[in-house]
């Protein structure tokens, strides 16, 4: 770092630039170039008494203290790995828990239970600590156990692919089961479905006859005059064959029977 002072030699300013004030002399606003040569810059360095850097602290303990953990180390020290005890806050809740355990309620009273009694919240370094000690049992061993060897007779049997194939099988048959279970009670009826119920309407053909009898089929006599006289004297049959004998209603008369 350049340690040498601007002179007011070294620029040139107009008027009276620096007469009341030296410090305008190192203002880069104010001061200008000299003709033909770049410009310069440089920082005080602060006087005589003024040293950079960090001071070395004396070291006045021995051995035994380095290996307790330079407990009695002071604490005003200037060094990196110097661990400085944090200020513990005071922890209000405990002290509410205390005073109303006590039998305290009223605000007045409570501030007199602060101002004599103080509880400190525990830092965050000290439960970590207290976390990380633990005692393990003297036969302990660290690492890994080494797993166990594989049976050569089930290799050679083939009973590691027996049982993927029973596993296999046993996963198929429950997707069908409940598939099955989904679709219980439900049928969809598809074009291939309806196609394979469906029956084409069969017309009945007529009776077979005798060629001979196909023209004379019909009758050579109509004794009726008109179809009226004709469904008339049926129906006058079918109510007069119930007092008549046979099958038919064609007999005699029944006789009375007394």
């Amino acid at each position: 770092m350049a340690t040498s002072m601007l002179s007011p030699f070294t620029y040139t300013a107009t008027g009276d630039l620096g007469i009341k004030r030296e410090t305008m002399l190192q203002n880069e606003l104010l001061l200008r170039t000299e003709l033909g040569k770049p410009k310069r810059r440089g920082y005080g360095s602060g006087g005589g008494d003024m040293y950079f850097g960090r001071p070395n602290e004396k070291g006045t303990l021995g051995a035994s203290e380095a290996l307790r953990g330079w407990s009695s180390m002071n604490q005003n020290s200037t060094l990196p790995f110097h661990r400085k005890e944090k200020a513990t806050e005071r922890d209000f809740l405990e002290l509410n828990k205390t005073a109303v355990n006590s039998g305290i309620v009223t605000s007045g009273e409570n501030f007199a239970y602060r101002s004599i009694n103080d509880i400190r919240r525990r830092t965050a370094g000290t439960e970590k600590n207290k976390t990380k000690i633990r005692r393990l049992p003297p036969s302990m061993v660290y690492g890994i156990s080494t797993r166990p060897s594989t049976p050569i007779f089930d290799l050679l049997e083939h009973k590691y692919q027996d049982k993927w194939l029973q596993q296999r099988q046993q996963e198929e048959l429950a997707k069908k089961k409940e598939k099955i279970k989904k679709n219980a009670g439900v049928v969809y009826e598809t074009r291939a479905s309806l196609l394979r119920t469906y029956q084409n309407p069969v017309e009945s053909g007529p009776l077979w006859q005798l060629p001979r009898f196909k023209n004379s089929s019909k009758p050579h006599l109509q004794t009726f005059r008109t179809k009226s006289q004709e469904g008339d004297a049926f129906k006058q049959f079918d109510s007069d064959k119930i007092a008549r004998q046979g099958n038919l209603g064609h007999g005699v008369y029944e006789a009375a029977k007394n």
